[in-house]
């Protein structure tokens, strides 16, 4: 039994390529499925593996119409970014859903059932599959609907876990409009958390107060910081979640929520409020370096957050515990909307690259390599 999967390389002289190669498909083990991939998300996490730091102006297509391929330039500048994979041949694609063509002994009831995993290489006809890493989805539930069943849904509540964890009591997230931005705004109203979303336009604004967000604020407005600051009033927020990771921004939301505390103080102190004030950086929508302007005091931490190294840090027990929910939910608190459905080979066109690549709000793909 063999399949195509989608391959990326960089290759130690500084060039992309990527590829359909068709790889044989291991049995299953006792506690393994193979599936039949019919849905799996381009996510901002697949596209780092993808495309890597390749400049997206240099793609070039090749081969067939059933077997493309792309290559592209890699500046030499930026192959140290990617030192641990030169030269080798990957495959892509970090979660995604199918049916159950083969089974190993423990899992033979799920033959011909739609099951979601969190498995390396899902842009593949087929793929083995982990019954630890994996969600069965609720009879009548289609691999399209549960193929986001893991970093979206998964991110958010591991977001509202550690608030709750650390003694946080709302939160404030930026790049608010996306996919996982709306699941957090469904999911935090549905648990009582107060939520500040900051987002990057009007229209924005418009989007997440029509699914029923309270606060909501633009980052390109004039009065930005002064709006920013009311919400966290408002709300008691002290823990951020920002996706965007360059620029000034966590540094504005821990400038604000500093304001806050300090409105709160009896007595001044040169060292500012008592109040702990955590940023996670758990994105890169900006590449370029976290400006830190000092404003907040002494009583504020910044810091890389991960949701799978979250999750492995707290064992098991929270990880079933949040699936459980999830697949409960998937079509209500954790339902994801796709721009557009295209099989492998669409995947491999420039200009199909070039659209998902943008990583717009509102625009994810989904790949079926059953297509």
């Amino acid at each position: 039994m063999t399949g195509l999967e989608l391959r990326s390389t960089i290759t130690s002289s500084g060039e992309l390529h990527l590829d359909l190669e068709e790889v044989p498909v291991p049995e299953p083990g006792p506690d393994q499925v193979v599936l039949r991939v019919e849905a799996a998300p381009i996510n901002p996490s697949d596209l780092g593996l993808l495309l890597g730091p390749a400049d997206p102006a240099t793609l070039r297509a090749g081969g067939t119409p059933q077997r493309p391929t792309v290559t592209a330039s890699v500046p030499r500048e930026r192959l140290p970014l990617v030192g641990g994979r030169l030269d080798q041949s990957m495959p892509v694609g970090n979660e995604g859903a199918g049916i159950v063509v083969k089974a190993g002994a423990n899992a033979q009831a799920l033959l011909g059932r739609a099951l979601a995993t969190r498995t390396p290489g899902m842009y593949a006809q087929y793929r083995l599959a982990s019954l630890a890493e994996s969600i069965v989805l609720p009879e009548g539930t289609s691999p399209r609907e549960g193929a986001s069943a893991f970093i979206n849904p998964f991110t958010v509540l591991a977001m509202l876990e550690t608030m709750r964890r650390e003694g946080h009591t709302a939160i404030v997230h930026t790049a608010a409009a996306s996919n996982l931005g709306q699941m957090l705004v469904r999911a935090a109203r549905a648990d009582g958390v107060p939520l500040v979303n900051v987002v990057r336009n009007a229209e924005q604004v418009t989007l997440l107060r029509g699914i029923g967000a309270e606060h909501v604020v633009d980052s390109t407005s004039p009065t930005f910081v002064d709006e920013l600051t009311a919400a966290i009033s408002a709300t008691g927020a002290t823990l951020a979640f920002d996706a965007i990771g360059g620029g000034t921004l966590a540094s504005t939301i821990l400038h604000c929520m500093e304001v806050v505390a300090v409105r709160e103080m009896t007595a001044y102190s040169r060292y500012g409020s008592n109040t702990h004030k955590q940023v996670y950086l758990y994105g890169s929508l900006d590449v370029g370096p976290t400006v830190l302007n000092r404003t907040y005091g002494m009583a504020w931490g910044i810091g890389g957050w991960l949701v799978f190294s979250y999750l492995a840090k707290h064992g098991p027990a929270l990880q079933q515990r949040l699936a459980a929910r999830i697949a409960a939910e998937l079509t209500t608190t954790f339902a994801s909307t796709y721009t557009a459905e295209i099989g492998l080979a669409e995947a491999l066109a420039p200009a199909t690259i070039a659209a998902y690549s943008k990583r717009a709000t509102g625009a994810k793909y989904l790949i079926n390599p059953a297509r």
